[in-house]
């Protein structure tokens, strides 16, 4: 796996992206992304929900997020840029959930909530960049409530010797300008979320052969 951008240059690189993160992220994964946004979102979260989307971006998920939780429910976004979740902030005022969301600031490895707040806590292709995805993973399981859910998509291995070849060799170009790679590479966290008690409800890969997605669902049981 490569080594993770630090955590200062990711914040310019998603502030210098944010106006053209959506088209620029959809062009490359053929627009995959949007399909796991939505198993994610439509796997997780149920009207009323009290919702964490992590890595939020530009509040692509939480769109998705704030029109299933309806009137009674919340959804909160955080993310380290302040140019995605200005994004972020344009896009679900212009749809009317002004009222049903907030923004925050934060890391996800050091998340700034309390343990089992969260109903849902989500997160679409923002592990992909972290220096510790698997301490990222284990932040969200902290903060879902018991009984709660984790959704997930990010970055996985291809498959096939041939195509994992390829994918490296593309990316050995790319990753040289973090405004096209983003700083996301391959990363394995479901395994972390099982180590700390979490149970898989849902598991697929999606998207193209040589940048596909593994996208997840994993249950916090019950006291």
């Amino acid at each position: 796996m490569r080594r993770a951008l630090e955590p200062e240059r990711l914040r310019s690189v998603y502030d210098r992206v944010a106006r053209r993160y959506d088209l620029q992220h959809a062009f490359f994964t053929a627009r995959s992304d949007w399909r796991g946004r939505r198993m994610v979102v439509g796997r997780t979260v149920r009207p009323g929900d009290n919702v964490l989307d992590c890595g939020a971006g530009t509040g692509s998920t939480a769109l998705l997020a704030a029109e299933q939780v309806g009137q009674e429910g919340h959804v909160m976004l955080l993310d380290l840029s302040e140019g995605m979740l200005k994004a972020a902030r344009e896009k679900l005022t212009a749809a009317g959930f002004a009222d049903r969301v907030d923004y925050r600031i934060g890391d996800m490895l050091a998340l700034p909530f309390e343990d089992d707040r969260f109903d849902v806590v989500l997160s679409t292709y923002s592990m992909c960049p972290l220096t510790d995805p698997a301490l990222g993973a284990v932040e969200l399981y902290r903060v879902v409530k018991p009984g709660g859910r984790v959704g997930v998509a990010h970055s996985a291995e291809p498959q096939g010797r041939f195509t994992r070849w390829l994918a490296g060799v593309v990316e050995a170009v790319v990753w040289q300008v973090p405004v096209l790679s983003l700083g996301c590479r391959a990363v394995e966290t479901v395994t972390a979320l099982e180590r700390a008690g979490g149970r898989v409800l849902f598991h697929r890969r999606i998207g193209v052969p040589l940048w596909p997605f593994v996208v997840f669902v994993v249950e916090k049981p019950a006291s």
